[in-house]
């Protein structure tokens, strides 16, 4: 879930913004020069954009018309906007701005009440009412907004109000008959709605899928429309996608799901058996198969619960089933599991502001977190809920197997790694794991901005040609395949980043290293030496190769050895740089 941000302009507004943090599961955000926030940016109009862009309901404590300003130059649907509160700093007054109903009011109304000020709704039929027509309870949706308008307006004019249907999507609403009333009618039927007769499908319905081991997703897309056409279903009151455990991977399954936008949800052998009774066409091929008689019935009827009912039985196409089940209440919580993933997160040398947007989406869509304890310190700044499994330094097979556990039980789970997730890192050994141990989980491997990348960014451009990465660990790697590979690369001229230089244990690799470069590399080639990249106690120096001293090196540190070509020279900063040529030189030498 993407986080409220209070958006905090000055350190007057600090104490006002730690109060409410924590009660709104936000974070806070403050210029360079205000310290105390989650965290900081440089220029307020264009970080608040970027906000908005995201999706982040936003709690400016500041002017109302700082925020307009900065934002109406983005707005395009109301429909799709996030909220946005201009809170004063005081607490006195809570207006909501954009996104009214879509919980920027009940949000205004929250913080109203937990700083004792003023939530200044000014939605007309919210004002009027205590409720918007856009805006209804959890498990109904609108099926055309734009008829909204019309009825909104004729109800503020004094037209009564009816309801259509077993299910209310506005408990709060006050029903008065009358000749000239707006009929809110709620159904599962594909039904035209009108200015006069608001259409309100309810989330009642489960569709359970069944199919053949990689069955094309088109098929059972083309299969799941053709019911939902056949009993004029809206495909708006579908809940969820239901089907057995077994087909927790099948991508057909999740492309129906995809398909309507809804979740797709699994259930075990066990729990699909007990539905057996209820079955309206069982069959015992099937059971031999999976264990079950029916896996679409039995999936759609163990979904919508023991109150439900089966409104279309098995229905089939060349390699897919397909059946509907109706609850008696929308359903709000959803029965069964998720298919588990597992995002490999690289989050970079540590510094949010060299993280991967994808790689914050993970880790704040997660439901648990599992890694070494430092690399989970430095994402701590997007915690919100999530479950942390902290691990030592070391026994990173127990962290991959950890997070493969978790997400078999249906968790969103991100296995955190610093630099990129897939080199040297833990991306290789879940793929591992999985093809040793198959499972059915997903897996989303999210890459982020590796050490020697950091290193070469900051000393200026060594990379810029080719270039490799050797480990020196021989923990998992024997010295000869390492010292192979180092012989090769120092003969085929490549920059060379030096991964786990150097630990406790292991003190002379380096300089092993370094004596096989030595006849490779000219005394006046650039080294690197970068430790704690993106981190405050940061070092990068460079140095010739002839005076480079191991003693320099730790295991947060890389070290980078030029090529033959690589150049290093001191600007008018008094800074050094070093660069690697791509050869544009013999480019300008031909031009001229």
């Amino acid at each position: 879930m993407v986080k409220p941000v209070l958006f905090v302009l000055g350190a007057s507004a600090l104490p006002l913004a730690r109060k409410l943090k924590d009660p709104l599961g936000a974070e806070i955000h403050t210029p360079d020069c205000v310290a105390g926030g989650d965290v900081n940016y440089s220029k307020a109009m264009a970080h608040l954009a970027a906000l908005f862009a995201a999706g982040h309901p936003v709690i400016g404590l500041c002017a109302a018309g700082i925020l307009i300003r900065a934002l109406a130059p983005h707005l395009t649907d109301k429909r799709s906007e996030p909220a946005v509160i201009a809170l004063a700093e005081d607490g006195s007054s809570v207006v909501p701005l954009l996104g009214g109903h879509h919980g920027a009011n009940e949000l205004a109304r929250r913080i109203a009440t937990l700083c004792g000020g003023h939530a200044a709704v000014t939605t007309a039929s919210e004002v009027r009412f205590g409720f918007a027509l856009d805006d209804p309870a959890p498990g109904f949706v609108l099926a055309n907004p734009e008829d909204m308008k019309g009825a909104t307006a004729a109800l503020l004019n004094g037209a009564g109000l009816t309801i259509d249907g077993k299910l209310n999507p506005f408990p709060t609403a006050h029903v008065s008959p009358g000749p000239d009333a707006v009929t809110l009618t709620v159904t599962e039927q594909r039904t035209v709605g009108s200015r006069t007769n608001l259409v309100y499908h309810p989330k009642t319905l489960v569709m359970g899928l069944g199919c053949e081991r990689n069955a094309e997703p088109s098929e059972l897309i083309a299969l799941a429309e053709a019911v939902l056409a056949d009993g004029n279903i809206s495909p708006l009151s579908l809940a969820m996608i239901a089907s057995i455990d077994l087909k927790s991977d099948e991508a057909a399954i999740h492309a129906v799901a995809d398909h309507f936008g809804v979740p797709a949800r699994f259930f075990s052998v066990e729990t699909l058996q007990a539905q057996t009774p209820r079955l309206k066409n069982p069959s015992e091929i099937v059971a031999k198969e999976v264990g079950v008689p029916g896996v679409a019935e039995a999936a759609a009827l163990a979904a919508a619960g023991g109150a439900s009912e089966l409104t279309v039985e098995k229905t089939r196409s060349a390699r897919g089933t397909c059946a509907i089940a109706r609850a008696a209440q929308s359903l709000l919580t959803l029965p069964g599991h998720a298919r588990g993933i597992v995002h490999v997160v690289g989050i970079g040398p540590g510094t949010p502001d060299w993280r991967a947007p994808a790689a914050t989406s993970a880790l704040e869509a997660s439901t648990d977190w599992v890694g070494y304890g430092l690399y989970l310190d430095l994402v701590a700044d997007v915690k919100s809920d999530q479950q942390e499994h902290r691990f030592p330094l070391g026994g990173e097979e127990d962290r991959v197997r950890h997070a493969i556990a978790l997400a078999k039980q249906g968790k969103e789970v991100s296995l955190v790694c610093s630099g990129d997730a897939g080199i040297y890192a833990m991306a290789a050994l879940v793929y591992e794991v999985i093809d040793l141990e198959p499972s059915r989980i997903a897996v989303n491997v999210i890459p982020g901005i590796s050490a020697f990348q950091a290193a070469a960014a900051k000393a200026g451009a060594m990379i810029g040609h080719d270039f490799c990465c050797i480990s020196l660990s021989d923990l998992l790697t024997p010295w000869e395949a390492i010292e192979k590979r180092l012989r090769a690369a120092a003969e085929g001229d490549f920059v060379i980043s030096f991964y786990n230089p150097r630990s406790l244990k292991r003190r002379d690799q380096l300089e092993r290293a370094f004596t096989i470069l030595k006849q490779h590399r000219p005394e006046d080639t650039p080294v690197i030496i970068a430790s704690n990249l993106g981190r405050p106690e940061e070092k990068v120096r460079i140095v010739r190769f002839a005076e480079f001293n191991p003693d320099d090196v730790d295991m947060l540190t890389l070290v980078m050895v030029g090529s033959s070509q690589s150049k290093r020279f001191a600007r008018g900063d008094g800074k050094t740089y070093a660069y690697t040529p791509r050869g544009y030189a013999k480019k300008r030498e031909f031009a001229e």
